[in-house]
């Protein structure tokens, strides 16, 4: 069932909207701006029904700040309002809204709009992940990755939340592919890509294939040494996979893993850490492989093994 979000300090109100679409969607309502702004980031909702006139922060200055904001710029925005000025509808629309909705209202044309948008949004959405998504392993592929790593480096930014950055590669790759065939390496790069996936549940991660053998990743939120188990974590449930491999490298296949962890300010620049995870990720090859080392955000540095 879909979600929507209605952001409106007016109780009668909500209740009216949710009387009217609670039958087909799950609906959240929210009576303030920041609530909603909050509640939003949390993910999962297909459609946004936002007020216009609300007693702290109104609805235009909310949908610029939603549009602005990497985790909820994609969901469809109806506003709702009783000034009839075509001018409010104007500026609306110019912010990102998709419709425009005057009071009062019928059930009908509430029921008709939320439809229309919702089956929009499904749409774009399907024709935007086959575009995003590496076709061998499905997750997202680096065009992906280069569209949104730097809309939530910028988020990070914003609301001063640590970010971690970090680099995977499966271990002599190349001397699998020679003894197995590239058919089987291919197997090999899916399965390494859905179980490193599974660990990257929430809704600000990121996990991308990176090119060949290699992927990436970046989340928000935890300290150096918190990113540095969990990578570790990650790493371990590759190898416990049992991928055999050629006897001369290892029993099994394994994976390398370089990161690092920083609360980034509008004076760093994130091609600095994406080259300094490579070279993390380098590091642990060179010690030996099958392991994660990952930088701090104050450059300390963390080894596994």
């Amino acid at each position: 069932m879909d979600k929507i979000l209605v952001i409106d300090d007016s109780a009668v109100q909500t209740e009216f909207l949710n009387s009217i679409l609670k039958n087909d969607y799950e609906i959240t309502m929210c009576q303030t701006a920041a609530d909603g702004l909050r509640t939003a980031k949390e993910g999962g909702f297909s459609l946004i029904l936002l007020d216009v006139v609300m007693p702290d922060i109104d609805g235009f200055t909310l949908i610029r700040e939603l549009k602005a904001t990497d985790l909820t710029r994609h969901i469809p925005v109806i506003m709702i309002t009783g000034l009839a000025d075509i001018q409010y509808e104007e500026r609306g629309l110019l912010l990102g809204a998709v419709d425009y909705i005057a009071k009062p209202f019928s059930p009908a044309i509430i029921k008709a709009r939320v439809n229309t948008h919702i089956q929009l949004y499904h749409y774009q959405s399907q024709f935007q992940e086959q575009a995003l998504v590496d076709e061998l392993t499905g997750v997202a592929n680096r065009r992906r990755y280069e569209a949104e790593s730097a809309a939530r480096w910028k988020d990070a930014i914003r609301f001063g939340q640590s970010f971690s950055l970090c680099m995977f590669d499966i271990d002599k790759f190349k001397v699998y592919n020679d003894t197995f065939g590239h058919p089987a390496g291919d197997r090999v790069i899916a399965a390494v890509a859905k179980e490193v996936s599974s660990h990257f549940r929430r809704a600000t991660d990121l996990f991308a294939r990176y090119g060949g053998e290699e992927f990436i990743a970046v989340f928000v939120g935890g300290d150096g040494q918190s990113a540095f188990d969990f990578l570790k974590t990650i790493r371990q449930a590759v190898e416990d996979l049992h991928i055999p491999h050629n006897p001369s490298v290892g029993d099994w296949v394994t994976i390398s893993v370089g990161g690092v962890t920083l609360t980034p300010t509008s004076s760093d620049n994130y091609a600095t850490y994406l080259k300094l995870a490579d070279t993390m990720l380098y590091d642990a090859k060179r010690l030996g492989r099958n392991r994660v080392i990952w930088s701090s955000s104050g450059r300390e540095q963390l080894r596994e093994k």
